[in-house]
């Protein structure tokens, strides 16, 4: 699991971007305890990405937001993109026992835009809708499905290891059920989210959904949702973490990948089809956010 810390003001916590790795599925699992290795934790920061974080026995604590909560056995912490963990002190995990799985919406399938756009769209994704930055969803599984959990982890943690043939498929299953066990015990929550929605977030990714394949500006965007761009700016990067021109390139990036993996396009052709009319921009903004040009991953994921 590679990231990039984005660089914010000083009175704004830092913000972790997945750095997608070619040939490499966008998934991980790691154990939480004493010494756990996590990017960010040595300060307040968030991800612009999913994740979930679940304790089988008692001890240790988490801070989320500006709340510290002791665990159980049984918790289940449902981080959105946009929450806000706080910063850990050496001895929060101790005596813990967990995981924590994280992953981007393109690991569940090609039909899935990805980035902010899949957390409103795809069923299984909307307990990580909550408008960012509030603290992560405390949920229990219960007792009689614990070891269920347990289980469940261990296997897709195992695939992801070993990678036997096959693992991609089951990498992707195993992941789904998870998410399906979050689903069912967040239906309450989920309930109380899809009346009160965020409007204007909805609005402003419907309007990068459509749009992204245009020349697409701030300003523009601003004026399609009918406020100002400054009070656009401030309110998408507090609920998301991102701007909205982050988004936009996000959204190009995850299109670009697709058509670079599956077609045979130049890359002159994909960038056009992408939002980038100048194909030397197109390859030096993928280059910057992948590590490598567009050819590079292209021959690398067998496009």
């Amino acid at each position: 699991m590679r990231t990039r810390r984005s660089a914010l003001r000083a009175d704004e916590p830092a913000t972790y971007t997945w750095q997608p790795v070619p040939g490499e599925l966008s998934v991980a699992v790691m154990t939480l305890g004493h010494d756990a290795d996590i990017n960010g934790a040595h300060e307040a920061h968030s991800h612009d990405f999913p994740g979930l974080a679940f304790f089988s026995g008692d001890g240790g604590i988490v801070r989320t937001g500006k709340q510290v909560r002791h665990v159980e056995a049984g918790d289940l912490f449902v981080i959105a993109p946009g929450d806000v963990m706080g910063q850990a002190h050496r001895d929060d995990l101790v005596g813990a026992q967990g995981w924590g799985v994280f992953f981007t919406a393109d690991v569940l399938g090609t039909d899935i835009p990805g980035a902010h756009m899949a957390w409103r769209t795809h069923p299984l994704l909307f307990p990580f809708v909550r408008g960012g930055a509030i603290g992560a969803l405390r949920l229990k599984v219960p007792p009689p499905d614990r070891s269920e959990w347990i289980a469940r982890i261990e296997a897709l943690n195992d695939e992801l290891t070993h990678r036997r043939e096959g693992y991609r498929e089951a990498v992707s299953a195993h992941l789904v059920l998870l998410l399906v066990g979050v689903s069912r015990l967040a239906a309450d929550v989920v309930g109380d989210l899809r009346e009160n929605a965020e409007p204007l977030l909805a609005e402003v990714f419907d309007v990068i959904e459509r749009r992204y394949p245009e020349p697409l500006s701030l300003r523009e965007v601003a004026e399609a949702v009918r406020i100002s761009p400054g009070h656009l700016t401030s309110t998408v990067r507090k609920r998301t973490g991102r701007t909205v021109q982050e988004w936009i390139t996000e959204r190009r990036m995850v299109q670009a990948r697709r058509l670079l993996s599956v077609t045979e396009l130049t890359i002159s052709d994909i960038g056009r089809q992408v939002g980038f009319p100048d194909a030397g921009y197109f390859a030096r903004t993928f280059g910057k956010l992948h590590g490598m040009s567009p050819t590079s991953w292209r021959r690398v994921n067998g496009g």
